[in-house]
């Protein structure tokens, strides 16, 4: 068994990749497509998600919906909540 199949760090870096890809997409929407001036905390609602996966981790038994999948998919649905938040708000 090597090294990164015991670390599942695959897992590790798609579920980081999205919650940056995430990251990234809200605070340009908000600010350069809609015009909308959101604060930092609201901005990086993306991480707080991420590091939620990050420190929940500790080493299993995982439950049935403790996939990567399911977690990018969270990151995804905080990611809308938070720019259709702004955009009914805003």
């Amino acid at each position: 068994m090597d090294a990164a199949a015991e670390l599942d760090i695959t897992d590790d870096l798609l579920v980081a990749g999205v919650a940056a890809g995430c990251t990234i997409a809200l605070t340009a929407a908000l600010k350069y497509g809609l015009g909308l001036d959101a604060s930092l905390v609201a901005r990086l609602a993306p991480l707080y998600v991420y590091f939620l996966y990050v420190f929940s981790r500790k080493g299993g038994p995982y439950g049935r919906y403790d996939t990567p999948a399911a977690w990018s998919v969270l990151l995804v649905a905080v990611t809308a909540g938070t720019a259709l938040f702004y955009v009914a708000t805003g």
